[in-house]
């Protein structure tokens, strides 16, 4: 009796940790309001029919770098602090003599976020980053490539809120891609605006 006793007891703590595992804020969002909303909307009869995004993709340009290590060091920190993951450096595949690159030389440094890092940037980015823009008048219904992916260009990291003065080195901007599993640009629309993406209408 008392070991069966103790197999309950056992049972019943990892139910409550798994009940306390942290759910990032936006998932919650998604899987509790947004995908009945689309579902509704757009008459899907499964839930993985619904679309989701699947990854983010940072990249920021450092063309300075190719001359100046500390500006690509310092672009790898600044990414690093935004999204908690450290980016890999991209070099230069071929020489171009009009722009003094060689082959091999430090030109972007790029990151890819997945799951939970990936719904925490969005949220950070939704709420506290974008709102931070001057004159911010919401984001263009146009920047969609045709399947569903939506690219942003942003053009000071200071925005985001987790960077001060003293942390960068330079002002630079940053393209962010948030791929979706949409087949159409209207679902991708339709699903970013119900995560609070501020997309103007056209």
């Amino acid at each position: 009796m008392a070991r069966k006793e103790k197999e309950t007891k056992t049972v019943d703590q990892t139910a409550t940790v798994e009940s306390e595992k942290y759910v990032p804020r936006l998932k919650l969002r998604y899987l509790n309001e947004v995908v009945p909303k689309l579902m509704e909307r757009f008459g899907y009869k499964n839930i993985m029919e619904v679309p989701r995004i699947v990854k983010v993709v940072i990249n920021v340009g450092v063309g300075d770098g190719k001359e100046d290590m500390r500006a690509i060091e310092s672009a790898v920190k600044e990414i690093s602090l935004i999204t908690g993951q450290k980016p890999v450096i991209k070099r230069a595949k071929r020489a171009i003599a009009g722009f003094r690159l060689r082959r091999g030389q430090p030109i972007a440094v790029t990151v890819t976020l997945r799951r939970d890092r990936m719904w925490d940037f969005l949220d950070r980015l939704i709420n506290a980053a974008l709102p931070r823009i001057r004159d911010f008048k919401g984001l263009s219904p146009k920047a969609f490539d045709g399947h569903g992916n939506y690219n942003l260009g942003i053009t000071e990291q200071l925005i985001f809120p987790e960077l001060t003065y003293d942390d960068i080195y330079k002002v630079r901007g940053m393209n962010i891609t948030i791929v979706t599993t949409a087949d159409t640009d209207e679902e991708a629309t339709a699903l970013l605006r119900e995560l609070g993406f501020p997309i103007r209408n056209e």
